[in-house]
C-alpha cells in the first residue's frame, strides 16, 4: 500500500536488477530520495521516487529531469543521469537516477560549531559560495524557490564552501519575484549563520550592510540578483571584522 507518507521501498530492496536500496535519505511533499548501490559498480547514487498520487502520469518526473539537465553546468546542483523502470507489489514506478552527495545539512553543518553559528568570515565565504551558485541558475532564467538550511548540503567547509542544493524547483514559470525570493532567502541564511536576532546588534558594519535588517525593499534595493550579491561580497572591506 503506498500513501503520500511513504512508499514500499526498504533496505536491501534491489530495484531494476540494477541498484541495491542502502536507506531512505528523506522525502518531502512530492515524493521520496533513497541511497542505492550499483549492482554492476558499486558506485553510490540516489533515487527520486514521485508519490504516484504526486505525479500519476509522471510529468513532474519528466519536468524536475529536463530541470536538471538544464542545470547539468551549475555545480551546485546535483547531477541527474537517467530514469529508470521498477516493478514494487505489482505496481511499476518511475524514477530518477542521480549523483550521490555525502555531506551534511547546513541546518546540522550550524548546530554543530561553537554557539551553533558561524564567525562573521565564514559566514561571508558561506554566503559567497552560495550567490555564486544561485547566480549561475539564475543566469540560465532558473531559481530555486525555497532556499532554507535544510536543503542545502555542506560537502566541504573553510575558505571556501564547496555546496549542493537539494529540494529543487517550484513548479511555475520563473518570473522576476522568484529571482529575487531567491535573493532575499540567501540574505536570511546569512543572517541566521552569524546568530540571528540574538547576535545581530554586536556584528560589525559590514554583516549589517549585507542583512539590511532583513527588510525585503533594502535587500533588493542593494542586491536586485544574486550576481550582485556575489559581486558586492567580492569588494565588501573586510576590516570591520577584525
Amino acid at each position: 500500500m503506498t500513501t503520500t507518507d511513504s512508499l514500499p521501498i526498504y533496505p536491501g530492496d534491489i530495484l531494476s536488477e540494477k541498484y541495491e536500496v542502502l536507506r531512505l535519505l528523506g522525502g518531502g511533499w512530492e515524493g521520496q530520495v533513497y541511497h542505492v548501490r550499483e549492482l554492476s559498480t558499486g558506485i553510490e547514487r540516489a533515487c527520486k521516487f514521485f508519490y504516484p498520487v504526486r505525479d500519476p502520469k509522471n510529468r513532474l518526473l519528466v519536468w524536475y529531469a529536463k530541470k536538471l539537465h538544464k542545470l547539468r553546468h551549475c555545480s551546485i546542483v546535483i547531477q541527474y543521469q537517467t530514469q529508470e523502470k521498477t516493478v514494487i507489489e505489482e505496481r511499476e514506478y518511475t524514477y530518477l537516477v542521480s549523483e550521490y552527495v555525502d555531506g551534511i545539512l547546513l541546518k546540522e553543518f550550524l548546530r554543530r560549531q561553537p554557539g551553533h553559528r558561524l564567525t562573521a568570515f565564514q559566514a561571508l565565504h558561506l554566503l559567497h559560495a552560495l550567490a555564486s551558485g544561485i547566480e549561475t541558475i539564475h543566469h540560465l532564467r532558473e531559481y530555486h524557490g525555497d532556499l532554507h538550511a535544510d536543503n542545502i548540503i555542506v560537502l566541504r567547509s573553510g575558505l571556501r564552501f564547496s555546496l549542493k542544493l537539494v529540494d529543487m524547483y517550484r513548479w511555475s514559470t520563473p518570473r522576476q519575484e522568484n529571482i529575487q525570493d531567491d535573493v532575499c532567502d540567501l540574505i536570511r541564511i546569512f543572517y541566521d549563520a552569524v546568530g540571528g536576532k540574538r547576535f545581530y546588534a554586536k556584528q560589525p558594519e559590514a554583516i549589517k550592510e549585507i542583512c539590511c535588517g532583513l527588510r525585503r525593499s533594502l535587500i533588493l534595493g542593494k542586491f536586485r540578483t544574486a550576481g550582485h550579491l556575489r559581486e558586492f561580497l567580492e569588494i565588501i572591506e573586510l576590516e570591520p571584522l577584525a
